[in-house]
């Protein structure tokens, strides 16, 4: 079964552009000014995560979906998510690390964020390279033909 995702992340983390590499769409940058709604993936601005007026969108939104993405950036100089945060989320939560090739890159330190939140499993990807993108598509049942 093809599950749909939210992804959850900060203005920058790479949530648009990963959608633009899952999708198999030229990757072209252009801030998130509105939440992002598709047939497997919902793209908040990463202001909902940021701003706590905001939460309860994110809160309502991931009814909608199977899994939920916590995105970071493989660059970040802070975390964004508490620990544990996951226990308050009613859908899997799994964790995913983009910019991987980028210099700043510190993959042991956003895996260790991810998995403080409450992500049992973490994936690491560079939507530009897809680097890592068969992975998650395999995890989310996108290679099963539709039935």
């Amino acid at each position: 079964m093809k599950k749909k995702i939210m992804f959850m992340g900060s203005s920058g983390a790479g949530k648009t552009t990963i959608t633009q590499a899952l999708y198999g769409e030229d990757i072209a940058y252009h801030k998130t000014q509105y939440v992002n709604y598709s047939q497997y993936i919902i793209d908040p601005p990463g202001e909902y995560i940021e701003d706590k007026q905001f939460g309860f969108a994110l809160a309502l939104y991931s009814y909608e979906v199977d899994i939920i993405g916590f995105i970071m950036a493989a660059d970040e100089p802070f975390s964004l998510y508490s620990p544990a945060t996951t226990a308050n989320i009613m859908r899997e939560v799994v964790g995913i690390v983009t910019k991987i090739n980028s210099p700043n890159a510190n993959l042991s330190l956003a895996k260790e964020w991810l998995e403080i939140a409450g992500c049992e499993k973490v994936f690491f990807v560079d939507s530009v390279t897809r680097e890592g993108l068969d992975e998650l598509i395999e995890y989310l049942g996108w290679n099963e033909s539709d039935k």
